[in-house]
């Protein structure tokens, strides 16, 4: 794995420099020297950062690829764009979000009510907002409400009931007034079209969403009814969150456009809008052969505005203006989950943990021989042999023929053979040797929860950039599975043959390793479980002033323990109390070591579930 993948889904947003990978802007400092800043402060255990520059990078890109299509194509139609607030809703994010897309017609999509409140309270007036998901009627009547403080906001119409919803809270708010504010209506559509990937069941004709044909015309016929049609403007698709096959979404295209088109001609004269909900798709895979999509951001614009420029002109109706939701590509790249290395299972498996005795088991002998006698020349012969041989000693144990020194010393010697055979015949890259790196994997347990910072792993086997934070001009070796530290077998990122990971080979006694996860900036926050009680992770967002330079802001400490119970509805006044008085009553302590216990337990109550390493303690680290 070259550079870690880095040329493949780096985007030009991070390089390496000498042995650390380094941010590719302003002064470029390393993640690394970042982190040990954050730390510096005394925050331990994962640490997110954040880097606003890099979503104002997306904005940017998004914005100028489909005005430079609009222009190649003579496209009479405007380009807007929402986030869906689903992807992201953390302060840190969507402030900052709101403030590098300023200088844009860019808004808020909101799936819910409280999504509702921060899209009103953080969109400028006259930006998009948008919202999508199923409604009650306390729902769209803030929709109303927005609508009457001036926002440009649109309701997506789900069912034939939110229609009927609306019309009930449009005659109850405007049934007295001269002048009605109605918010734009958009209508979501139930393509027959489907998407690709792990979210393909977003679109088609099973998707959750969407009306059928016979359910738009019926709503057709209500609006006209109500005389809500001339609110009626978007035309709304979703075609999949990571969309990785471009042909699906010419399909669906197709497919929309032609119903925009088929709406205009029956006199919907106010229908001027199709949105492109998600689709755009991140490139997550390290590996060249496993990519993640087949198209550019340029092609998905290319696409987008070149068929409703045919469409319109072979249904002589206006073109549209295009919105597009994709979210997942404003979000990934601005986070960076950073987390240390605190101990390699394996590590044991090293020729000073050999107990050879005066007197070993012939076969144990001849590992060791064949071991001491390996060279290239011979390394496929003897990684056979050894192989053979544990199988007979492993059976011999099992017998009772050989001790648990005996066995002590099969593990080793095998996996200390397998390690040097697969060092001698690298370049070879044969099927076997890969097979067989399963078996030498070494095991890094990471302080962090995959539950928590990582869910789309957990949940749909999501990859992750994986980068180490330093030693990037010296090649790894081990084959790598990642362990988080909660009390869950599923909490690991495990090797895969097919996409290996290899880290490095440490002494966790004496350095700190620190593992990156990149892309982390998307869903991944608000999906995360405080599985085993661990919290989202400690996290700073990094900025750079005019001279390049980095400074960190809005750092935001991990929750204590007892925020942490809180949060799950305990009773912490009482728990506090019930902690005291159980050392005040206990028989074992003095008085003068009643008050250093409680000393203590009220320090470690303040700190989070997230492990503390060897060096942050050495440090004389004050909470």
């Amino acid at each position: 794995m070259k550079r870690f993948g880095l040329d493949i889904w780096g985007d030009d947003n991070f390089i390496i420099k000498n042995d650390t990978i380094n941010i590719n802007y302003g002064m470029k400092p390393s993640v690394l020297e970042i982190t040990n800043s954050v730390r510096q402060k005394g925050y331990m255990g994962p640490i997110l950062l954040r880097f606003p520059h890099l979503i104002k990078k997306q904005i940017d890109t998004l914005f100028a690829t489909f005005e430079s299509a609009k222009k190649e194509f003579k496209y009479s139609g405007n380009f807007y764009a929402v986030f869906p607030l689903k992807v992201n809703q953390f302060p840190n994010f969507v402030n900052e979000l709101v403030d590098v897309s300023s200088e844009y017609t860019y808004g808020l999509e909101a799936g819910s009510k409280a999504e509702l409140i921060i899209a009103i309270s953080k969109t400028k007036i006259g930006s998009p907002i948008t919202v999508n998901g199923f409604k009650d009627k306390e729902m769209i009547a803030l929709c109303f409400i927005a609508a009457k403080m001036g926002h440009n906001i649109t309701i997506t119409i789900e069912g034939i009931g939110e229609l009927e919803t609306i019309i009930q809270v449009n005659e109850e708010f405007n049934k007295k007034v001269k002048k009605p504010i109605v918010p734009k209506i958009g209508v979501r559509i139930r393509l027959h079209s489907s998407g690709t990937g792990i979210w393909a069941k977003s679109g088609g004709f099973s998707s959750k969403f969407g009306l059928t044909s016979t359910e738009l015309l019926e709503a057709y016929e209500m609006l006209k009814k109500h005389n809500l049609l001339e609110h009626l403007w978007m035309i709304h698709f979703h075609i999949g969150s990571q969309m990785g096959e471009i042909a699906a979404l010419k399909k669906a295209l197709r497919e929309s456009g032609n119903i925009y088109a088929e709406l205009k001609k029956r006199g919907v004269e106010s229908l001027k809008a199709i949105n492109i909900g998600g689709g755009l798709a991140v490139e997550y895979s390290q590996h060249q052969n496993l990519q993640d999509r087949n198209y550019s951001l340029k092609e998905f614009a290319n696409d987008v505005i070149y068929l409703m420029q045919e469409i319109s002109k072979s249904k002589n109706v206006p073109a549209p203006d295009i919105f597009t939701e994709s979210g997942r590509y404003i979000a990934a790249s601005h986070g960076v989950l950073v987390a240390p290395v605190l101990e390699l299972f394996s590590q044991e498996y090293h020729e000073k943990s050999l107990r050879l005795k005066e007197q070993n088991p012939p076969l144990i002998q001849e590992l060791y021989d064949i071991y001491s006698a390996m060279r290239k020349s011979n390394a496929r012969e003897y990684l056979h042999d050894a192989l053979d041989h544990m199988e007979s000693l492993l059976t011999l144990f099992d017998l009772g023929y050989i001790d648990l020194e005996d066995r002590s010393n099969t593990e080793i010697l095998v996996n200390l053979l397998i390690k040097r055979a697969i060092a001698l015949l690298k370049d070879e890259d044969t099927s076997e040797l890969k097979r067989i790196e399963d078996r030498i994997q070494e095991k890094y347990l990471v302080n962090f929860s995959v539950f928590q910072s990582l869910p789309d792993w957990w949940g749909l086997k999501q990859n992750f950039p994986i980068v180490p934070l330093s030693k990037l001009d010296t090649k790894p070796t081990n084959p790598a599975s990642i362990w988080d530290i909660t009390c869950d077998s599923d909490g690991e990122i495990n090797f895969e043959p097919k996409s290996p990971l290899f880290l490095h080979d440490i002494d966790v006694d004496e350095e700190e390793y620190f593992l990156g996860f990149f892309l982390s900036g998307a869903y991944q926050e608000v999906l995360g479980m405080k599985h085993n009680l661990f919290t989202h992770p400690t996290e700073a967002v990094i900025k750079f002033d005019a001279k390049g330079h980095y400074y960190i802001e809005n750092l935001i400490e991990a929750q204590n323990l007892m925020d942490v119970l809180d949060d799950l509805d305990y009773d912490t006044s009482e728990m506090d109390k019930s902690l005291k008085q159980k050392i005040e009553d206990s028989k074992l302590l003095s008085n003068d070591e009643k008050r250093e216990i409680l000393g203590k337990l009220y320090l470690y109550l303040s700190e989070n579930s997230y492990l503390k390493t060897i060096q942050a303690l050495d440090q004389n680290y004050t909470p």
